[in-house]
């Protein structure tokens, strides 16, 4: 058995089959599963990147709600490869993707069990962090949570395998690798805002590496100037972009703050799921395990965080009674790098989001933390052993997986039956409701403005300086003649009737044609013409 305080990483032809072979599976998982039909897909990410590629910003408006200012760049990769490519394949690249995370986790478990077999132990610590009730329903999606865990797992992958040489190497090299780490995490800042809290536990993981004060210092600051640029070179384009097109950085959020004159002085962020007192706080993972709805949107059901949550307090409350394990199932030194980034982490999001979503990378890493927790409990080792084979068997017959709805694998990857626009050079389409029409929107005529004049973000008499733009706009194309539509849901023609008469406009109901698609539907797509106010 393995006492050592560092383990080479070195990996053996069998573990490197046991990855790739992890890695393929997920991506016929997800052919199995088929394409992703989420809101948030409809809605935006399917949108923005096209918008962004094809200089939209000024001929559209609000077409994604809010969403429509996100940053575009973490969707362009997957869109482009789902234009370019057959159905199946962007979906088995998108699945083997998100499978990558087993190699983190994998790293992470392997040089944390100090077993005999730990190669084994780390191989079922991997896989169990990959069949969460929500991270099984995340792969193949684009809500990209499960896309940026790999570069923050593996950034703590990094700390975990060198943190000898950041504990007692020289300067120079501690700096180098902090920077890396550091840079990894900060990359998916940038990228996705909702990553931030696991910049928080990266820098506590950090500090948990130890060593003398300069080494602490080199470390933090080699792993912040790294981690800003990594914020910088992803996000740092879009938030001038979107400063100097709305006068606010993060538009539309914090609006409260940097108070753009174009929307409401409100946050406009989800705040549903933030805890309302201490006590909701401090049981919040068994709250949302008796109830999924107090913490996300998506149905799950899933132990795992909240089996970490409680071990971990156990076990941190017997450390500071003095009590240690005489033969720890786990090594002390990268246990205490992951307890320190999970707790940081965890903590930080429950002060900034809550949504379940955000964490799904805690989700996957969960396993190892309740391994971690209660190897490092004073009991002996056959306990510990039948502690977690206990508890893992629970875990596996409490996970829920609510699967959303997913779409046939069919080529082209988007495909939308709309009716022909006779004159698109002078024609408008305008979108009402709160139901997602973003990824219909690629399959107009290029030359056809499209706005969402009522929605999540505006409606047409909240008094903002986006709803003057648009009635403005829209008077214009009323004034000259020219033709306008409607698209909603068909389930959604009333709202559309109410928004639309705020414009002076009327459906022309009996030239209305309800259209489907290859992700979801039924649409109704209606001319409109000019009524006059009583």
């Amino acid at each position: 058995m393995s006492s050592a305080p560092t383990r080479a990483l070195k990996l053996s032809g069998q573990e490197w089959l046991f990855l790739a072979a992890a890695i393929v599976f997920w991506g016929c998982y997800v052919l199995w599963l088929g394409k992703d039909t989420s809101w948030d897909f409809r809605n935006y990410h399917w949108y923005i990147p096209y918008a962004f590629l094809n200089g939209r910003e000024h001929l559209d408006l609000l077409v994604a709600h809010q969403a429509s200012y996100y940053n575009p760049f973490q969707d362009i990769p997957f869109y482009l490869l789902a234009t370019h490519t057959p159905a199946w394949f962007a979906l088995f690249v998108l699945g083997c993707v998100h499978g990558s995370n087993v190699v983190p986790l994998y790293i992470l478990a392997r040089q944390t069990l100090r077993i005999e077999e730990y190669k084994l132990g780390a191989a079922a610590l991997a896989l169990i962090g990959q069949t969460g009730g929500l991270g099984l329903n995340m792969f193949g999606t684009t809500y990209h949570d499960n896309t940026m865990s790999i570069l923050i797992l593996g950034a703590i992958a990094v700390l975990v395998v060198q943190r000898v040489r950041l504990k007692e190497g020289p300067l120079w090299l501690s700096a180098a690798i902090a920077a890396l780490a550091g840079f990894m995490v900060g990359s998916t800042v940038g990228l996705k805002l909702p990553e931030f809290p696991f910049a928080i536990g990266f820098a506590a993981a950090l500090l948990a590496v130890g060593g003398s004060w300069k080494h602490q210092a080199v470390r933090l600051a080699a792993g912040g100037l790294a981690g800003a640029a990594g914020v910088a070179l992803f996000m740092g384009y879009w938030a001038l972009h979107m400063e100097q097109l709305t006068g606010n950085p993060l538009f539309p959020y914090f609006n409260e703050y940097f108070k753009s004159p174009l929307a409401l002085a409100a946050p406009y962020r989800d705040m549903r799921f933030l805890p309302t007192h201490f006590w909701v706080a401090a049981t919040f993972p068994i709250l949302w395990t008796l109830n999924w709805q107090i913490a996300d949107d998506i149905p799950f059901g899933d132990i795992r965080v909240m089996l970490a949550y409680v071990t971990g307090i156990v076990a941190i409350v017997v450390w500071l009674a003095g009590r240690r394990s005489k033969d720890p199932m786990v090594l002390p030194e990268p246990a205490r790098i992951v307890l320190a980034f999970v707790a940081a982490s965890y903590l930080t999001w429950l002060k900034m989001f809550a949504i379940y979503r955000y964490i799904v990378g805690l989700e996957m890493i969960a396993p190892l933390v309740v391994a971690i927790s209660i190897g490092l409990l004073p009991i002996p080792r056959r306990v510990q052993y039948i502690a977690l084979a206990v508890l893992f068997l629970a875990v596996a017959a409490t996970t829920r997986v609510d699967y959303i709805d997913r779409a046939p694998v069919s080529d082209p990857f988007v495909q939308v039956d709309l009716p022909k626009i006779p004159h698109p050079e002078k024609s408008m389409v305008l979108l009402t409701g709160i139901d997602p029409l973003g990824f219909i929107a690629p399959s107009f005529d290029k030359r056809i403005p499209l706005l969402r004049i009522d929605g999540w973000m505006v409606q047409p008499q909240d008094g903002t300086k986006l709803t003057r733009m648009m009635k403005g706009r829209v008077f214009e194309y009323i004034n000259k003649k020219r033709d306008i539509y409607v698209l909603a849901s068909a389930y959604d023609m009333g709202r559309a009737r109410d928004a639309l008469a705020e414009y002076h406009l009327r459906i022309d109901w009996l030239k209305c044609v309800v259209f489907d698609t290859n992700i979801v539907g039924d649409y109704e797509f209606c001319p409109l013409f000019k009524w006059p106010r009583e």
